[in-house]
């Protein structure tokens, strides 16, 4: 009981998780003028924001898609370039200046970049941010959209409602690792009694005692024996 009490109070308090924290993120980006903001920052570029599907309904001409893109956001340089941003097109294999226009677009950032100068400075700000999501960090920042992205930060911080969904997915989490720990265990234990009976019905089987003596000796089912016996066999096939 005591190691599981000191496990839980692993728990990293909400006021004190960063953005790269799925939880805190989810939360935030439940705002869709966060979702505007994370993405005008991203792209370069004011983002209106428009609830809408890929394809209308009633348009059978996929040439009408909308553009995709797909953004991830990793904490480690995924490509090991240096750079903080990745942006890839679909590509000819045979010719690879042969671009498919299709308007796929895939995104991936990286927070541990070296190539600052090479982005804009309100990115390198943010993707900062992202690990170092203080309020000190904030008044260092000149983005005012990341203020912007702050100040919800904050509000979901501050919320007490969000603070006991917070500790109920820790909860869950934290129980279904453990229940996930014990079924191991279990297993191993299962695993550890099977291997030892096998070793004990090999040197019966050694000192040529049949299915049903052996069965009696250690107290098993013959039919246990029989599959056991069927396990070395096929382990020494």
């Amino acid at each position: 009981m005591g190691k599981k009490k000191n496990e839980k109070k692993n728990i990293v308090p909400l006021k004190d998780l960063n953005l790269t924290s799925r939880f805190r993120f989810d939360e935030v980006m439940e705002d869709p003028q966060i979702q505007k903001e994370m993405l005008s920052i991203i792209l370069g570029r004011e983002i209106p924001l428009l609830d809408t599907s890929l394809l209308e309904p009633g348009i059978p001409d996929y040439d009408e898609l909308n553009n995709s893109c797909m953004i991830m956001i990793t904490t480690f340089d995924l490509f090991g370039y240096g750079k903080y941003c990745y942006t890839f097109r679909p590509r000819c294999e045979e010719v690879p200046e042969c671009i498919l226009e299709d308007g796929t677009i895939r995104i991936f950032l990286n927070t541990k970049g070296q190539n600052r100068s090479e982005i804009s400075e309100e990115l390198a700000e943010f993707l900062y941010y992202l690990e170092h999501t203080t309020d000190e960090t904030a008044r260092q920042l000149c983005s005012d959209r990341i203020r912007r992205i702050h100040s919800k930060v904050c509000k979901v911080k501050a919320s007490e409602e969000i603070g006991v969904k917070y500790m109920q997915a820790w909860e869950e989490r934290y129980y279904a690792i453990q229940e996930a720990k014990e079924e191991g265990r279990e297993e191993g234990r299962e695993e550890g009694r099977k291997n030892a009976l096998k070793s004990l019905i090999e040197k019966k089987m050694r000192k040529n005692k049949n299915e049903e003596e052996i069965a009696e000796e250690l107290e098993e089912s013959v039919e246990t024996i029989r599959a056991m016996i069927a396990e070395l066999q096929d382990e020494t096939a």
